[in-house]
This record gives structure tokens, sequence and C-alpha cells, in this order.
């Protein structure tokens, strides 16, 4: 898939993709690193993470619409609005996990919230290589059953 927003001949979405995935991931770590033990701090930390990680996300989520606007091979569009859909449940997995933790005075997450944030994190990474996929104009394995010999 051709992107048609783009800086110096470079994509733009893929670029800002990568902002919002080190700083859930990060946040991850944080909290990982909380629940050992460490100092209260890192909870907030990973809580501001998830805070810039939501901003850049939906940056990036923009990016990625306006790209797949202009798609015009109906396998690709399809392909492209499930990649949309992912990084949209992921953001709302994160937002979700933002909202828990506002109630909480040190912001620290619980068991559960990490995993939550692990799935969320899963899910992203699948998301990434979808996309990667796409932008290389390689159908992934599981769509080319229902793509067929239609190609795109």
């Amino acid at each position: 898939m051709e992107s048609r927003l783009s800086i110096a001949g470079q994509a733009v979405q893929p670029i800002l993709v990568m902002f919002p995935l080190g700083l859930f991931s990060m946040a991850v770590i944080f909290d990982v690193a909380n629940l050992l033990g460490g100092p209260g701090l890192l909870g907030a930390l990973a809580y501001w993470n998830i805070v810039a990680g939501l901003v850049g996300g939906f940056l990036a989520m923009v990016a990625g619409a306006i790209d797949l606007a202009f798609v015009r091979r109906p396998v690709a569009k399809r392909i492209g609005v499930l990649r949309v859909l992912i990084n949209m449940g992921v953001l709302v997995l994160f937002a979700v996990i933002l909202m828990v933790r506002v109630g909480n005075d040190d912001r620290a997450a619980g068991v559960g919230l990490l995993l939550i944030e692990l799935v969320a994190l899963s899910i992203s990474g699948f998301g990434l290589w979808f996309g990667g996929e796409l932008a290389h104009g390689r159908t992934p394995a599981f769509a080319k059953a229902a793509a067929g010999n239609r190609g795109y």
C-alpha cells in the first residue's frame, strides 16, 4: 500500500506508529518493575507513558486513515480497514487502562491491569506485522484464502 502522507519520500504513518509502540512498551516495563518492588514513581511514569502513547497513537491512526482513503483496490481496502480497526482496538484498551488508573492515587497498576496491558501490546505487535505485510505488497497468510486468486 503506497502512502499519500510522506516527508522526504518516506511514509509518515509507519514512523508515527513506532512512538506509541515504544511508549506502551515502556509503560509495561515500568509497571512490571513497580510490581516487583520498585519505587512508586515507576507507576506514575507508566501512566504518563500511556497518556503520551495515546496521543501518538491517535496521530498515527489519523495518518493511517488518510492513507486508507486513497486505496482503490477493494481487497487492499478491506485489509487496510482491518489494520485500522486493530490499531483502534489497541488504543481503546490502553484508554480503558488509563481511565482505571486515574482513580488510583499513585497511578500504579495491579496485576490485572498489567495483564490487560500485555494483551494490548501483543495485539499491537500483530497489527504491526499485519501493516508491514500490507505495506510491502504481500498478502498476509490468513488473508490469502479470503482474497483467492484476485491478489492485490
